[in-house]
Order: structure tokens, then sequence, then C-alpha cells
């Protein structure tokens, strides 16, 4: 039995593929020049450290199991419980599941409140980093700790009144894209309006974007005559420097229309080269995905965010819930979700039966 669920994991895991992997990052690892390019070697080196303890465990496991009637029951037991842990994490078996993410938050409809519940859900998920970088048991999810993820916000644009119109936040570190790829699309919030003198029942709308961060040579190549290059006085915190001179940069993407804001480095140049890497992190999921809706919907297009397209649900009066539409999970702690503790809801959406996680 469990040689048979082994076997099914080294299929879903596309073993062989990434033992093929394997021995391509162990040649490039070798090259003498491989840190003059810093950032590429360390992307190399965790890609080749993440296949190879997944390699390793699964390999392993096929020995024990295959001892059968050899193991003790306490042997047994906990080869089970490996074989468990290893099934959770083959959830995240996608091409870009390991990827780092970046997470772009846009107020949808409702005026001064969609801007705030904006807000609210950059702070849900800069406590959600913020939670995995302290704990100190693995994440129950999939067994994996999180204590290495870190958030840093590229862009913030403030609202007149309260909240944000857009942010984008790069998060870092194993699984951050597999994970946080169930947050989006279009979250709706109803509550008693804190901007309403009548404190009238208020609904309103965010729409959180999700792409992996990819390495510039696995998508597709960018040339400045397809770019246009705006440079502007950032709005955002920074120091006195990032306040006062013009070191925001906006590249717009011609032939698709894809627009990239980074603002937060005090430097136009480091602003600059953060906002390539966006760019081409878009263009590279745009070229995956497979139908006009989709496209559009990484540009913001289709899935608007307005009535009838929410995934989840935040709903703080008359009652208290937040439900996720597509896999019918609710929980009444809405002040613990919004505190950034996503991860039941995140679980189950990973375990839909329907799930391809991409």
């Amino acid at each position: 039995m469990l040689l048979e669920r082994l076997d099914a994991l080294t299929a879903t895991l596309k073993l062989p593929e990434k033992e093929a992997r394997l021995r391509v990052l162990r040649e490039e690892v070798q090259a003498q020049d491989l840190w003059d390019n810093q950032e590429r070697a360390v992307a190399l080196t965790g890609e080749l450290a993440n296949l190879e303890e997944v390699v390793r465990t699964v390999r392993d496991l096929q020995e024990l199991a295959a001892m059968g009637d050899e193991l003790d029951e306490s042997d047994r037991a906990q080869l089970t419980a490996e074989v468990e842990k290893l099934e959770r994490q083959a959830l995240l078996s996608g091409v870009h599941d390991s990827a780092n993410a970046i997470l772009t938050i846009h107020a949808g409809t409702g005026g001064t409140d969609a801007q705030d519940f904006a807000e609210m859900l950059l702070r849900m998920f800069l406590r959600f980093v913020e939670q995995g970088s302290t704990e100190q048991e693995a994440d129950r999810v999939l067994s994996l700790p999180r204590k290495q993820w870190k958030a840093e916000i590229l862009e913030e644009s403030k609202g007149e009144e309260a909240g944000i119109k857009k942010a984008s936040i790069l998060i870092t570190g194993q699984y951050a894209y597999g994970l946080l790829q169930s947050e989006a699309g279009v979250h709706r919030l109803v509550r008693q309006s804190p901007f309403n003198a009548k404190g009238l029942r208020q609904t309103s709308f965010a729409l959180v974007e999700v792409i992996p961060q990819v390495e510039q040579q696995s998508g597709a190549t960018i040339t400045e005559t397809e770019l246009k290059i705006d440079v502007f006085r950032s709005g955002g915190a920074g120091g006195q420097h990032v306040n006062t001179t013009d070191s925001a940069v906006r590249l717009t993407h011609l032939p698709t229309g894809i627009v990239v804001t980074v603002q937060n480095e005090r430097s136009q140049q480091q602003n600059k080269a953060t906002a390539m890497k966006i760019l081409q992190a878009k263009l590279s999921r745009l070229q995956e995905l497979k139908n006009a809706e989709e496209i559009a919907m990484l540009r913001g297009e289709v899935k608007e965010g307005s009535w009838g397209n929410q995934i989840r649900s935040y709903v703080l009066h008359p009652y208290q819930l937040v439900k996720d539409h597509r896999t019918e999970a609710e929980t009444s702690s809405t002040g613990d979700v919004l505190d950034g503790k996503l991860r039941p809801l995140i679980e189950a959406y990973l375990n839909l039966p329907t799930q391809t996680v991409s």
C-alpha cells in the first residue's frame, strides 16, 4: 500500500524530470563564473537544494517501504507519517509553486471603503508573512517552515481620504507563490462604514493579483523599444531622498499594455531594475495562460473588483463570517483571518479535488 502511494507520488512530483534537472543544475553550479551573477547563483543553488531534498526523501522512503514485513510497528507508523507529509507537499508540485510571489492589491468598487479594505488586505498579507517568520513549528498545510519568508513593499499608492488605491509586495520564501496563489481574485467586504456619518452598511471590493517571480531568461525578451519609461517623484515612504527626487519608475509594456510602477528604493536605477523583474514575471505568466479571459484577468480587465466576481467574502455586520466561495470553507473568526491567520483557507483551496496548481 505504501509503495503504491509512493509510486503515485513519483508520478505526481515528476521525479524523473526532477532528477534530470538535478543533473543539469549540478553542472551549472560547478561553473567558475557562477557567482559573477549573484542573484542567478542564489536562485540556482536554492533550486538545487530544494530538488535534492525532494528526490532524496522519495527515494529513501521507497527503499524503506520495500522492506515490507521487516519493518516493526513503530517504523511503519513513522514511514506512514512521512508519506502523508510528502502527499501534502505534492499539492504544490506546479512549475512555479516554489517561487517567490509578487502580490498586488487594487481597490475596487466602494470608494473610500474599498481603499480602506485594500489596506486591510495589505496588512493581512504582511501579517501572514510575519507570523510565518516567527513560527517555531512547521507550517501545518505542508509541514514546511515559513521562518525565512520576507515581505517587501514595492509600491503603495495612498487613497485621498484613507486606505490605498494600490499596493504591490514581493514575498520571498519557499513555496510563497504556491501558497498565495489561492488569494488571487476579488475579495468582498461587508460592514458598517466608518466613513458614513449614518453608519450604514457598506459593501466594498478589492482585487488581488498574484504572480510568480521568474528568472529573466525563462520568459520573453523585453526590448527598450517595447517600453515607455516614466520617472516621477515618489509619494510613499522611503526617506527624504526618495520624496524629493524623481526616483519612482513606471514601465509600460506597449505590446500588452501592462504597467508596472516601483517606488520603494532610493535610486531610480534600483527601482527600474525591480520594475523590469516584475514586468518579466507578468510577461512570463502571460505566455503560460491559455485563454483571453485569463489574460485579461492578469491585467485586471475582466475580474474587476465588483459584484458577482468575488472569491471570498468578509462579513463584519450584521454578523461575523469569512467565507471562501470556491471551497465553502468558512469561519466566524473574522479578526483572526484579517490578522493574517490564512492557513485553513489556503489548505481548503489546495485540497480542492479539481484544483490545478500552476
